[in-house]
């Protein structure tokens, strides 16, 4: 172990609300849909994503995320 503290670490304190991110807020890949259902990335299941994007949209991603 190292003996010095970890500048990134926050200790104790809670988690800023600017730092946590959920749903679609924001812009997301095929490969960010396909890790967030938990499958393993590859052709099949990055095809599987793309064809959920161009269906539902925004939604594909909020239907995943808390």
């Amino acid at each position: 172990m190292n003996a010095e503290p970890d500048k990134t670490s926050m200790g104790d304190r809670p988690t800023p609300d600017r730092l946590l991110h959920a749903g679609s807020e924001g812009e997301f890949t095929a490969e960010d849909l396909v890790l967030a259902s938990g499958r393993d990335v590859n052709p099949k299941t990055l095809a599987w994503a793309e064809r959920r994007m161009e269906q539902k949209g925004r939604a594909s991603m909020d239907e995943l995320l808390p």
